[in-house]
């Protein structure tokens, strides 16, 4: 694929050495600021929309528009090239840029001069800022947010940047002198800007490119682990140096691996990074749930914003290592970020909210760091001597300025010594350690509750809430635990109710009543990942018929018919520069990985093979870009790891609400089996009746008074059992 460098268009103005032309004023004069009253002085379209981070802008100088005819209109009645800004509430170099650039009027008259100014909030159109970011990614070599491009009326991107500056420093071009040049080459060299920017979208859909009819095979698997196994930092956990991200489907791939082969390697690197995660700055000790990412190797200077999804991904890492390990610690994280869920995200309608930003009072991380004297007044002595020696307290602060990296004498709660050591030094039982832990963190947390809060990003989005739906469904199953199964419940009615059409589709943002935007590829799958976990814990069959017809509207609409695979777009929605077909596991799975699952997971309970085949077709779609860099794929790895290797398909047929059925289902749940899926047949009952969804159950024989259980493996039955040590053999039985 043809590649492209910023530095070779304007960055360096080598192929666009132009001087500035004034241009004609547009639009009238942005008045001369006035003293500071409650009035805005300024307010652009954007104050119409309902996403929070657009409405941060509406009140900059810069004559905003969103996504729209209206813009497009605009940029082509007035010949001007469209500013495209794409970001998200809790991004702090968004902030920065806004700060900076946005709100002063010397830039905001040169936009609105040279420009239509178009902004998006990326949370809400993925669809288009995959498009762009790929873009940018193409022209830079890097990507990132605030997302800066300029493109033709017509859509099409001939510049791609990310934060800029006002001014030009440290080798990165500024607003004030990039925006001159933008309009010298619109104004002087159009042809060659609008012959650069169809080669790009040219280019762009070279992207799209995939490798049909090719076999995927389990040889992928040992891949990425030994990439996993080379890049492990061994002596702090995670992988490579830094920054550090999550990533818990990597640790998910990896408990999957140790399962399917028995290394110890592949349980060490999950289990090392899942306890320096949770020791380090990252996780929020006093209020809990974790941070976006380190930005260090060590997990302990984060970047502070918090995001719905991580909490989601992260609990199921945590909740998949108690299963294969037992340690109670993994419990108690889970339990940690469902209280921080709980208490500061969700909605009182049951939905989840978005993210909590990493600034507050304009600066990053201020509600999260203590000077030392803070916390003397806070504590007894003896509370003191505890808390110093399991935090990493000191009165020159262990947190550096961005700008200087000297120390600020503030601190980053992080533990550096375990419980059991500082038990042992001062002579204390864990649990008396433990109970001084938490009446200090409890203290903590209230003197935090009195700062300015970071703000709450409360828009509800389908895909991220379908995340957590079967992460809590998850730890419900695995925990018994009904305050988890309650919260999981209510979002899926609140999603059921709110977020879908009439006609059984899916909206993508609600916020404050308002629904909006068709659902994309990600919140049919995620949804109906939630609700596939969510049967699996109640066996309500409602659950299931959802997950069914949700699957159906998805192959309908996303399905490509020539080549497989889903697009992250439907067939009906607004055309864009490409529609985009993704595979790649980011941040969160890509819809595409979580969706082969799916349908392997429904093939398995519905005994339909035709959704095993179009699992097949699709894994097969991407085998090429897989076998490129299996590690950047490990959500579809779970999917081949449950294609290829050995997977349980463990059918209870009884009475769903006696203790029978129950101690069968705990014994279930406690083993750790990824590879699975489990039904309970009660027949005559209205909710726990499978025989009008899956027609095969009325071949099982059914015993009155008594539940039985049969684990069928690779689809080979064993003869049923009612006993759980049983059971256990059998689903431990190699």
């Amino acid at each position: 694929m043809k590649r492209f460098y910023i530095t070779t268009l304007i960055g360096a103005g080598v192929l666009f050495s132009m001087l500035f032309v004034h241009l004609k004023d547009n639009r009238k004069e942005i008045p001369e600021e006035q003293p500071m009253s409650n009035i805005p002085l300024y307010t652009n379209r954007l104050i119409h929309e309902k996403s929070p981070y657009l409405l941060q802008h509406a009140h900059n100088p810069v004559d905003w528009y969103p996504w729209g005819d209206e813009a497009f209109r605009k940029a082509q009645s007035e010949d001007k090239p469209i500013f495209l800004s794409i970001g998200y509430s809790t991004c702090h170099w968004c902030h920065v840029m806004e700060r900076e650039s946005f709100e002063d009027n010397d830039v905001a008259r040169i936009m609105n001069e040279t420009f239509v100014a178009v902004k998006i909030d990326r949370e809400e159109r993925p669809d288009i800022d995959g498009i762009y970011m790929t873009v940018c990614q193409m022209l830079t070599g890097s990507g990132g947010w605030p997302l800066t491009i300029i493109m033709t009326p017509d859509k099409k991107p001939f510049f791609a940047g990310t934060y800029i500056p006002k001014n030009t420093r440290s080798g990165r071009i500024g607003m004030m002198e990039l925006i001159p040049r933008i309009a010298e080459v619109w104004n002087t060299s159009r042809t060659d800007a609008v012959t650069y920017a169809e080669d790009i979208a040219k280019s762009l859909s070279g992207t799209n490119h995939v490798y049909p009819d090719q076999e995927i095979d389990p040889t992928v698997l040992d891949e990425a682990f030994h990439y996993f196994e080379k890049n492990f930092d061994s002596e702090y956990g995670g992988f490579r140096r830094s920054p550090k991200f999550p990533t818990p489907h990597n640790l998910l791939f990896l408990l999957r691996y140790w399962k399917r082969t028995g290394s110890d390697s592949a349980l060490k690197m999950v289990e090392k990074t899942l306890a320096a995660m949770r020791s380090g700055g990252i996780f929020d000790h006093i209020g809990f749930g974790f941070h976006r990412y380190s930005t260090d190797r060590y997990w302990i200077l984060p970047h502070f914003e918090k995001m719905l999804y991580d909490q989601a991904l992260l609990m199921m890492a945590y909740i998949e290592a108690f299963q294969a390990t037992g340690n109670a610690e993994y419990a108690e994280v889970v339990n940690e970020i469902f209280t921080y869920i709980q208490r500061d995200m969700t909605d009182n309608t049951g939905g989840f909210y978005s993210a909590e930003d990493a600034d507050s009072e304009g600066e990053e991380g201020k509600f999260y760091l203590w000077k030392e004297e803070e916390l003397n007044r806070l504590f007894t002595p003896a509370e003191k001597e505890v808390f110093i020696k399991i935090y990493n307290i000191s009165p020159e602060g262990n947190f550096n300025d961005e700008a200087t990296l000297r120390k600020t004498g503030e601190n980053i709660i992080y533990r550096v010594n375990s419980l059991s050591s500082v038990s042992n030094e001062l002579s204390l039982s864990q649990e008396e350690t433990k109970q001084i832990i938490e009446k200090i963190r409890r203290k903590l947390f209230s003197e935090r509750e009195k700062r300015t809060r970071p703000y709450k990003d409360d828009k509800i989005l389908t895909d991220w809430n379908g995340l957590m739906i079967a992460a809590l469904a998850k730890a419900a199953r695995v925990f018994d635990n009904e305050s988890y199964r309650n919260s999981a419940e209510k979002a899926a009615f609140f999603l059921t109710k709110q977020l879908t059409k009439p006609n059984g589709r899916l909206y993508h943002r609600y916020r404050e009543g308002n629904v909006n935007i068709d659902g994309h590829l990600d919140d049919y799958a995620f949804v109906v990942w939630g609700l596939l976990e969510l049967y699996e814990t109640t066996f309500d069959t409602r659950y299931l018929q959802q997950a069914v017809r949700l699957t159906e509207i998805q192959i309908n609409d996303f399905w490509d018919t020539e080549n497989s695979g889903f697009y992250f777009t439907a067939h009906s929605s607004e055309a864009l520069l490409i529609r985009r077909k993704e595979i790649y596991d980011g941040a969160v799975p890509s819809g595409n990985s979580v969706s082969a699952l799916n349908l392997l997971w429904l093939s398995r309970i519905l005994g339909n093979r035709n959704m095993e085949e179009k699992a097949r077709m699709l894994l097969n779609t991407f085998a090429g870009k897989v076998r490129e860099f299996p590690a950047g794929y490990t959500h579809v790895l779970l999917a081949v790891d449950f294609h290829t290797g050995n997977s349980f398909e463990i059918l209870f047929i009884g009475d769903k609400s006696d203790a029978q059925s129950r101690t069968l289902l705990n014994e279930l749940n406690s083993i750790y089996i990824p590879n699975k899926v489990t039904l309970f047949h009660n027949k005559g009952s209205q909710i726990y009746d499978l025989s009008s969804i899956a027609e095969y159950i009325n071949n099982y024989a059914v015993e009155k008074g008594k539940t039985i259980v049969y684990v069928c493996r690779n689809y080979t039955c064993q003869l049923p059992t009612s006993d759980p040590g049983k059971l256990r053999e059998l689903l431990q039985n190699k």
